[in-house]
């Protein structure tokens, strides 16, 4: 309806017009796209397992071309060391064949002789077993004769001597071939000689030392493979201040190896010589090459030698010079003559109760007169 006043004023009532909704919040911006498959939010499913991943391989560099690659080397197992007296055993029956191929005219096997001079020096690096085995033998083995026995001795001793003064292994392995071949040269004598080497006329003196000539043509016969081999066998003879044979050489002018053989040869004929000379011990040996020879032999060479040689092995009985008995309990690597000894028994034979130990090296005024079973001598 329409009043007259709000015509007069302009003003016409219209039928009210239904509220307006209320204008919304600005909404949020739209929400990032959705996975392809996008999950409700009020229950997530379960993740899926994923597949385990690919090991990949360590990576190796490959070796540029030019250059050499290094390989590591491995870690280097010692064998097990050799039994000493099946070695030694073999050795004189390979020198008892080489007797026999002297007869027949065969080929010299020097493989195998390399082959068992490169054994022995590997027993000796492993252990002492072979050198005490060597020094302390008092007779050849079964079947064979004693001039192999005696270059078996030589060969062993003059390697761990050699081996003591600074050789490295294939001068050991050298030295050992030339001390197993020394005496070769004997063979070609009358086998009664060694036996009179104390009495010898001197038709027969001159025909013992012939030997190092003889074996020395025997040696170039065979072709050795090695130099200075035949010429240490010709030296083996000679001696420090020029009194030896056949060429009458001073030290100086001697091959480096004959310096060492002539020594161990000396030595080994004093420890056990051809019957019926009588053997010296081991102490009585090496006190006679000192007292009387010791201008035959380098010093050096000598006390390379001493080191080696235990003459009062550990457990040995001694007698002192004052007549006091002791047990030797240990070895004075640097006064081989002179090693620890425990006393027990004093200057009457009466035990001691308490025995008491004594270092030879540190008691200048006391030494050892022999072993007690040399004592009654």
């Amino acid at each position: 309806m329409v009043r007259m006043s709000d015509l007069v004023r302009g003003i016409t009532r219209e039928k009210p017009a239904e509220p307006a909704p209320p204008v919304p919040a600005e909404a949020p911006p739209p929400p990032p796209p959705p996975p392809s498959r996008p999950a409700p939010r009020a229950v997530e499913p379960p993740r899926p397992v994923e597949a385990p991943r690919p090991v990949e391989p360590p990576h190796v560099e490959e070796p540029v071309a030019g250059v050499d690659v290094v390989e590591p080397e491995p870690a280097y197992i010692a064998p097990p060391a050799e039994s000493a007296e099946p070695l030694f055993a073999e050795l004189q029956l390979f020198l008892a064949r080489v007797r026999e191929l002297m007869r027949t005219g065969d080929p010299f096997p020097w493989a195998e002789l390399e082959q068992l001079s490169d054994r022995c020096v590997t027993s000796l690096a492993a252990s002492g077993d072979l050198f005490w085995v060597a020094n302390n033998a008092a007779a050849p083995a079964g079947g064979v004769d004693y001039l192999a026995f005696h270059q078996a001795r030589v060969a062993v001793l003059s390697i761990a001597t050699g081996a003591c003064v600074g050789y490295e292994r294939p001068r050991q392995i050298q030295l050992g071939m030339t001390g197993c071949l020394i005496d070769v040269g004997l063979w070609q004598l009358p086998e009664g000689l060694m036996r009179r080497l104390d009495a010898l006329s001197a038709d027969e003196q001159t025909l013992y030392r012939s030997h190092p000539r003889l074996s020395v043509e025997w040696i170039r016969r065979w072709a050795p493979p090695r130099e200075g081999l035949a010429e240490a066998v010709l030296q083996h003879h000679e001696r420090e201040q020029g009194q030896g044979f056949p060429q009458g050489l001073h030290g100086t002018a001697m091959h480096p190896d004959a310096k060492i053989l002539s020594l161990l040869d000396t030595y080994t004929g004093l420890t056990a010589p051809p019957a019926p000379r009588a053997r010296l011990r081991p102490h009585e040996a090496i006190r006679e090459i000192v007292r009387s020879k010791h201008e035959a032999f380098a010093s050096p060479l000598i006390k390379a030698l001493l080191s080696e040689i235990s003459v009062f092995p550990p457990g040995t009985l001694v007698r002192l010079n004052t007549g006091e008995v002791g047990r030797v309990t240990a070895v004075n690597r640097n006064y081989p003559l002179r090693p620890r000894v425990e006393i027990v028994a004093d200057g009457k034979g009466q035990r001691i109760a308490s025995p008491k130990t004594t270092d030879l090296s540190e008691a200048p005024f006391l030494y050892i007169t022999g072993a007690v079973a040399e004592a009654g001598r």
